[in-house]
């Protein structure tokens, strides 16, 4: 059962909706340009699944904070102050029939912003939080992991021809000239990361662990001072 799909009647009162956070941002000259909507939409399809009923996936914010993309033609960004309204106010407009609200992020330069939004909201007393589809040890864009991905939801979209390797370095080395100059700067493909290897079966099996992860963080309803939702397997000591 969809939000989208519903007709007013039978919206089940009390639910939980889950809100996928993407962007409409290049992703190389082999990815689309809404990736990472459509993973975040397939983490919430498919968590929504495994949930309890009530639980309804909404449809997609398909533009964020993609500032860092913009020198790329294709890339639409609202900014972090646009989208940091738009998610006040679905929260606030939600939380007049639904009984939760997680926002399911695809876009890392969405974070901050959604630190922001969730934190004001939590502090007026919307049950809501929000959480991440990343993959640990995953590289930073458009590289394997994403490529793999979208093998695995959207194959005849990806133009594995065109693919090609961009800056390799980890994220946290690339951070400061990416926060100064943007993705161009640091690779002219828009690719952070490298494409090679990647499979859809690799792809369905992130997926499998993003859909999981998000599962644990829902059922435990545990969140930090930001509003994110915490892992109780890497409290525990689980799945690092």
């Amino acid at each position: 059962m969809a939000l989208a799909d519903e007709v007013w009647p039978r919206v089940p009162p009390g639910a939980l909706v889950l809100v996928p956070v993407g962007s409409t941002e290049q992703h190389g000259p082999h990815l689309p340009l809404d990736t990472d909507t459509v993973v975040a939409q397939a983490v919430a399809d498919r968590t929504a699944q495994a949930l309890p009923s009530p639980c309804l996936p909404a449809p997609p914010l398909a533009y964020g904070a993609s500032g860092e993309h913009a020198d790329f033609p294709g890339t639409v960004s609202i900014g972090h102050e646009a989208l940091r309204a738009v998610v006040v106010e679905l929260t606030r407009s939600l939380s007049l029939w639904a009984r939760r609200i997680v926002f399911v992020n695809g876009h890392g330069g969405n974070t901050a912003t959604l630190d922001t939004a969730l934190g004001l909201l939590r502090a007026e007393g919307h049950d809501a939080a929000w959480t991440g589809c990343g993959t640990p040890g995953g590289d930073a864009h458009a590289g394997r992991t994403e490529t793999s991905l979208m093998l695995h939801l959207a194959p005849d979209r990806v133009r594995l021809d065109a693919a090609l390797a961009g800056d390799t370095r980890p994220l946290a080395v690339l951070l400061p000239d990416l926060i100064a100059h943007g993705v161009r700067a640091v690779s002219p493909s828009g690719v952070l990361g490298d494409p090679a290897g990647a499979s859809a079966e690799e792809g369905r099996r992130a997926l499998d662990a993003m859909v999981c992860a998000t599962v644990r963080r829902v059922t435990a309803w545990t969140c930090d001072a930001r509003g994110r939702l915490t892992d109780p397997a890497r409290t525990e000591g689980v799945g690092r």
